[in-house]
């Protein structure tokens, strides 16, 4: 289980790797859009769009990077307050609707995304790119956070079950 559970944090840093240089391309389309559209006069179709998608993309890749270096959002103002085994008491006791959640978000987001490719899905705009590859990564994401949560639930579990009670 270990093995698998370092295969899911290389995965989730892997894609946060990828997260990385997507925000580089997005600066980089910005960029290029505000000097086209107001240095040049000449706007194009393409960089809203290319925007949006990539960050949309990169903010659901990162989701799992985050949930593994431990960087989500949480209410710290309790949370922080317990000893490290109520908290993985806790978490083991919210699992169940992380799972529900998220195994939900997986099913509704395959479906999506296989419509959306069956389909050839557009955005229907003037540039009107293929949306099918954001609507692919909401399961793909999805999963990602999941194992990432369950590895860090087992591994938080284990280790306050090694700490004494507080």
């Amino acid at each position: 289980m270990d093995r698998f559970f370092r295969a899911v944090d290389r995965v989730n840093d892997w894609c946060g790797w990828i997260v990385g240089f997507q925000i580089l391309l997005i600066v980089g389309v910005i960029v290029y859009e505000v000097v086209a559209r107001y240095g040049l006069n000449a706007p194009t179709t393409w960089a809203n769009e290319t925007m949006i998608y990539v960050t949309a993309v990169a903010y659901l890749l990162g989701g799992g990077y985050a949930l593994h270096h431990r960087r989500h959002v949480a209410v710290d103002v309790v949370y922080a307050r317990f000893s490290p085994r109520t908290r993985a008491w806790l978490d083991v006791l919210t699992l169940g609707f992380f799972v529900l959640y998220l195994g939900a978000l997986i099913w509704a987001g395959s479906l999506w995304a296989w419509d959306s490719i069956r389909l050839g899905e557009s955005t229907g705009t003037p540039w009107n790119p293929p949306i099918w590859p954001v609507k692919s990564a909401i399961p793909v994401a999805a999963a990602l956070v999941l194992l990432q949560g369950i590895a860090n639930v087992v591994r938080d579990f284990r280790a306050a079950q090694r700490s004494p009670r507080a």
